[in-house]
């Protein structure tokens, strides 16, 4: 009676066949959706990539064209640059000319104005003349001097030449004069040169003997081929008051 018992507790149930359909629907729908999703994400992004792309190719070709204009631009400030540097250079060098051009002027000038004082404008016109001689003594025997050389004949004309000195005086009682070798102290002793146009100043030095008093001073003068002398009394020069001697 038991047996009968358990035999009723237990009993088979067969499973539902509705239960596999459902399943297999649900995988069917499931595959065909995402076969949709994947059809149309196909056809909405195949034109965007080809515009892309386009769009890439594009801006690949603007970078090359705006990287060879960038070059061009690079050169032509680098040329821009030298021809900067080379005209800033080419200023100073103007500017530094015309800085020694106003000062040659400013001394021409000068010359000019001094030049007409020594002569005069409405002066004695005159070929190469010596207008004046100064000495001033140095100590021991050494006797500085200046000539002053001019001329108003020919104020375009260039005087050249050379220039010597000699001293008449008394020494031990006698009569005496000293060349130019003698003054110098030296029997290779070489002429002062001059060239100028208006007037030049010739400054040097002489040694005069200690027992030496110097009376008259000659200046000669040799100037292509032609040679000319001036004296001046010896006590005018000392003050410089000597000029236009006979």
């Amino acid at each position: 009676m038991s047996e009968t018992r358990n035999r009723r507790r237990f009993s088979v149930v067969p499973r539902r066949r509705s239960t596999r359909w459902s399943m297999l629907a649900a995988a069917i729908v499931w595959g065909l959706s995402l076969f949709a999703v994947w059809s149309l994400a196909t056809r909405n992004a195949a034109p965007t990539l080809a515009e892309v792309t386009a769009e890439r190719d594009a801006l690949r070709e603007e970078h090359t064209r705006l990287s060879g204009s960038a070059n061009a631009l690079r050169q032509q400030v680098a040329n821009l640059g030298r021809a900067e540097e080379v005209t800033r250079i080419a200023n100073l060098d103007l500017q530094r000319n015309l800085a020694e051009r106003e000062e040659e002027m400013a001394q021409l000038r000068a010359d000019v104005s001094f030049y007409e004082r020594l002569v005069g404008v409405s002066g004695q016109r005159r070929g190469l003349t010596v207008h004046s001689v100064q000495f001033a003594d140095g100590g021991n025997g050494l006797w500085s001097f200046q000539v002053t050389l001019v001329q108003n004949l020919n104020r375009g004309k260039v005087s050249r030449g050379e220039l010597r000195l000699e001293l008449d005086g008394v020494r031990d009682g006698r009569l005496v004069s000293l060349d130019w070798p003698t003054l110098r102290q030296t029997g290779a002793a070489p002429p002062e040169s001059f060239e100028f146009r208006y007037f030049q100043q010739l400054q040097g030095s002489v040694m005069l003997p200690k027992d030496f008093q110097p009376h008259r001073v000659k200046v000669q003068l040799r100037t292509e081929g032609r040679s000319q002398e001036q004296a001046f009394d010896w006590e005018q020069t000392l003050n410089g008051a000597a000029s236009a001697g006979r």
